[in-house]
């Protein structure tokens, strides 16, 4: 902890020296100098005064997440602009041949052009903060399948995940958002994991709330996310962890939500059927409580099955190649880090994808399809910039019957 904290202090001080000595220095008056200075020092000491005083018997708060914000609202822009500058400047070096060196005229072109660079990510950090973390979309795919039974040729799925209510200060957002998932048509709703952050109380004020989602043809089932066991807090004893486990389940079908907790269940339409089966949270990374044998007991090969499994990263490792043959499998977990640049068909990047293959949409790989929905809340990071909260819907089609 020791030695992560003075890295963390030595990167920190690092940009910020930097950022001071190639931009503020020669570029800014006393005034200005002064005003970042203040409003520095106070981001810091804000930041590191909750970090300090991080209390794992209460978890994260809600202070904690604001202080992390500022300090991303700070370092981030200064990082960009520094990277700009460096680069560019490197260029003039390399490419000028006649002079060497960029001259002062130019260096101050440069140093102010960084600072309109660095000011898109400080906009978009504040569009985040502000707007993004509500800015619910709701997201829509259509996949075939040779061996879906006939009778769901244009089933839908509306799936959810990673509710985190622990950070909900909105009421007006979610209930607008709950009407949201109410306007889709769909047959089934499912809930991909992450009811809270750490604590069954965290949800209680939303019960009534989420019990406004609509009745579902099919019904409405969830499974369980690493953040649903407690364990990222320290508890006065065993007894207390487990109550609370007990209590967040219990917080399921309160809301009318069926947990799967390596269980199967069969979805049955026109004499025709599918398996839905659900795992506890299996993560590479994190508690692998998930028991995909347990889960899938009495199905077979032939049938066609959706999975509900919280970490994608349980596809790649298990699920992708498994003999049992699973087409559809539904996740959530990376909340594609809350930051990111997405355009529809253009681009989609996020720092999140160097950890996980699969972080968001839709994947596929020869016959076998794995959603990974965006989340429909925000953990730590009080804000999402360019990765927007998701409700997805997902229409399955026959290939013979397909128009």
């Amino acid at each position: 902890m020791v030695i992560r904290f003075i890295i963390l202090v030595s990167i920190l001080v690092s940009i910020e020296g930097l950022f001071f000595r190639g931009i503020v220095y020669n570029n800014w008056n006393s005034s200005l100098k002064w005003s970042h200075l203040f409003l520095t020092t106070f981001v810091y000491l804000f930041f590191f005064y909750q970090l300090l005083k991080f209390d794992r018997s209460q978890g994260v708060t809600t202070t904690f997440y604001w202080a992390l914000g500022l300090l991303l609202l700070s370092i981030v822009p200064k990082l960009v602009s520094l990277l700009f500058l460096g680069v560019t400047l490197l260029g003039d070096i390399l490419w000028n041949t006649t002079t060497k060196q960029p001259s002062d005229s130019r260096r101050l072109f440069l140093k102010n052009f960084s600072l309109a660079i660095g000011s898109i990510p400080f906009l978009g950090i504040v569009h985040g903060i502000w707007k993004g973390r509500y800015n619910f979309k709701v997201i829509k795919h259509s996949i075939a399948f040779d061996d879906l039974p006939k009778a769901f040729h244009g089933f839908k799925i509306l799936q959810i995940s990673d509710i985190h209510s622990g950070s909900f200060d909105n009421a007006e957002k979610i209930e607008y958002a709950i009407s949201l998932i109410n306007q889709q048509d769909a047959d089934l709703f499912l809930f991909t994991g992450d009811i809270v952050n750490t604590k069954a109380s965290e949800f209680y004020p939303w019960i009534d709330t989420f019990k406004k989602i609509k009745h579902f043809t099919h019904g409405k089932y969830s499974v369980l996310g690493n953040h649903d066991y407690g364990e990222y807090v320290t508890w006065p004893s065993e007894k207390d962890k487990e109550a609370n486990f007990r209590a967040i389940k219990d917080l399921h079908p309160a809301v009318d939500f069926q947990l799967l907790c390596n269980q199967n269940v069969t979805l049955e339409k026109d004499g025709e059927n599918i398996k839905l089966i659900g795992v506890e949270n299996w993560g590479k990374n994190f508690k692998q409580a998930g028991d995909l044998s347990l889960a899938s007991k009495g199905t077979q090969k032939s049938d066609f099955k959706i999975l509900m499994s919280h970490d994608p990263s349980h596809w790649d490792a298990e699920v992708k190649n498994h003999p049992n043959n699973y087409q559809l499998t539904l996740s959530g977990h990376t909340h594609g880090l809350q930051f990111g640049i997405e355009i529809p068909g253009f681009i989609k990047w996020s720092p999140i994808k160097y950890i996980y293959e699969q972080w968001a949409g839709m994947y596929r790989d020869n016959q076998k399809y794995i959603n990974v929905n965006r989340g429909f809340g925000y953990h730590a990071f009080p804000g999402r910039v360019g990765i927007w909260p998701e409700i997805t819907v997902i229409e399955l089609q026959n290939k013979e019957l397909q128009a």
